[in-house]
């Protein structure tokens, strides 16, 4: 994954560059969605990625697909990926640019991964912590993994608070 973002983080910085320049970000997260959810479909990928399909029947293809969903930019940015070979990359780039996006909006997408099940009470209180520790609004994902044995794990874009039992005893491993 941190390969693709690699690869997707350009293209995600010039969307959101252009979305604000534009006062357009719910237009690009339209967008991004839509294309996201036409490449995740089985039929269209296999299309995408068949080598014998040539761009240009690809692009005509795609944009038949997408007409009345994208907007112009949009279209320009389909060919764009096409024309470099970087169809790919659609979802990160949706996922950075939504990233990008809640950033600048003052608010912060968190997955926390917790042994066991938060209490309404519980949760709203780390969710109140987060917030001081980010100095943002909070939107918290949560998942229940048991090999975590206890604590949580908290991923926020690239930064990862790892409290968990199960880290503790890796981090004691690596140490002896």
């Amino acid at each position: 994954m941190s390969e693709l973002a690699t690869l997707a983080r350009p293209y995600a910085a010039a969307v959101f560059k252009r979305a604000k320049e534009t006062n357009a970000s719910k237009d690009w997260s339209k967008n991004l969605a839509f294309l996201t959810a036409v490449l995740d479909d089985k039929s269209i990928s296999h299309i995408v990625d068949d080598p014998k399909v040539g761009k240009s029947r690809l692009q005509t293809l795609l944009l038949d697909i997408s007409e009345g969903q994208l907007n112009q930019e949009g279209q320009n940015f389909l060919k764009l990926l096409i024309e470099n070979n970087r169809l790919s990359l659609v979802p990160a780039i949706t996922e950075l640019f939504e990233t990008y996006k809640a950033e600048d909006e003052g608010s912060i997408e968190i997955d926390v991964t917790t042994a066991f099940a938060f209490t309404k009470e519980s949760k709203q209180g780390f969710n109140a912590t987060l917030e001081k520790v980010f100095g943002k609004k909070v939107s918290m994902k949560v998942a229940v993994d048991s090999a975590l044995i206890g604590g949580v794990l908290v991923r926020a874009g690239d930064q990862v608070i790892d409290a968990s039992v199960r880290g503790q005893l890796q981090q004691l491993a690596q140490r002896l």
